[in-house]
């Protein structure tokens, strides 16, 4: 399944995050332990931003200028009916050439739907669009190795992959970051997350 499929799929399940019973909370803790490593406060991405606004109503609260970024359309014209004054951008991350630098960067729940080999130059490319001392944070699955599948538990088939939490911590470490936090914070669920910061 190609990142443009999933963008597809999330165009026709929009209302799994409108609900009333969503949990807006999610995330919001370990984006404020994130955002305590962050020097400075201009500009923020959220990649793979959704439909919820959660972390842009963050990042503004926090005193940043933020975007985001979505491969959903149906995602993205919610986002700007919640926040019209938010730059979106309806890109595939793994193609887009990020226009900007930034002081922070999430990729929260997202880019576990980018293809496998994709992960590295996607990661790389965020990195290199830090600012110097930005931080990153991104959640991915805490497997043991690489892996991939796809499920349909959202109602529509979806496509997830993983270098596994050893393998992204080598890359990072070995594109020059600082390791920051890392955490299984859904245990004993597989969710894990990191925290890294541009040197």
């Amino acid at each position: 399944m190609k990142p443009i499929d999933i963008g597809k799929a999330y165009d026709r399940i929009t209302h799994l995050w409108t609900r009333a019973g969503f949990d807006r909370d999610n995330g919001i803790v370990q984006h404020k332990r994130a955002l305590s490593f962050v020097k400075n406060r201009r500009n923020a991405l959220d990649v793979g931003c959704g439909c919820t606004g959660r972390f842009i109503d963050l990042l503004l609260r926090e005193g940043f200028a933020p975007e985001g970024v979505d491969v959903s359309k149906g995602m993205l014209d919610l986002a700007r009916s919640r926040h019209p004054e938010v730059v979106f951008h309806h890109e595939d991350i793994c193609d887009w050439v990020i226009p900007d630098r930034y002081d922070f960067i999430t990729a929260w729940d997202s880019i576990w739907h980018i293809p496998l080999g994709e992960h590295e130059q996607v990661l790389r490319k965020l990195i290199a669009s830090l600012n110097p001392d930005g931080v990153l944070i991104f959640s991915f699955g805490g497997t043991s190795g690489a892996r991939e599948h796809s499920d349909d538990a959202m109602g529509e088939e979806i496509y997830y992959s993983t270098l596994g939490t050893n393998g992204f911590v080598d890359m990072l470490i070995g594109q020059g970051c600082i390791l920051r936090h890392l955490e299984y914070d859904q245990y004993p669920e597989l969710h894990a997350y990191v925290i890294v910061q541009k040197s």
